[in-house]
């Protein structure tokens, strides 16, 4: 077993289109994976770092922080967090969270928020593990479609 990286991308690449075309199926049954195209985008984004986990050469876990300014300060989200099931408990989605939570306190935020579903039990004790607490808030989306 070799140690985990951590990076953020800075290019995106067939081998990076390919990996998540293999991650986001284990995320989601409801959004197809993402085109080199949308990936870029992530990338070339100020507001928004993709960090990967490599397994020697092969991405086995991902992350997306999106941070964003404010009148109150500088907003931090953490999103999409994947790891390949080969690669679970391993510590891959600490060393993800772990790298974003550093980035978000590089870039002046105060705090990092993210949701995670009641039914992903190992990603909550992650998450509370790492200091995460649950928000006393009214989480409400609107659906564009």
């Amino acid at each position: 077993m070799s140690e985990i990286e951590i990076r953020a991308v800075a290019e995106v690449t067939p081998e990076l289109v390919a990996a998540f075309a293999r991650l986001i199926p284990q995320l989601s049954s409801s959004s197809p994976p993402p085109a080199a195209e949308e990936l870029r985008s992530i990338v070339e984004a100020d507001n928004s770092v993709l960090f990967v986990a490599f397994d020697g050469s092969v991405v086995i876990g991902s992350l997306t922080l999106g941070l964003y300014r404010i009148p109150t300060g500088v907003k931090a989200w953490i999103e999409d967090v994947v790891v390949d099931a080969a690669g679970r408990g391993r510590g891959v989605g600490e060393a993800l969270n772990r790298a974003a939570l550093d980035e978000a306190r590089a870039r002046g935020a105060k705090n990092v928020s993210l949701t995670s579903r009641p039914s992903r039990e190992a990603a909550n004790r992650l998450y509370q593990r790492l200091g995460f607490v649950p928000y006393d808030t009214n989480l409400y989306r609107f659906t564009l479609e």
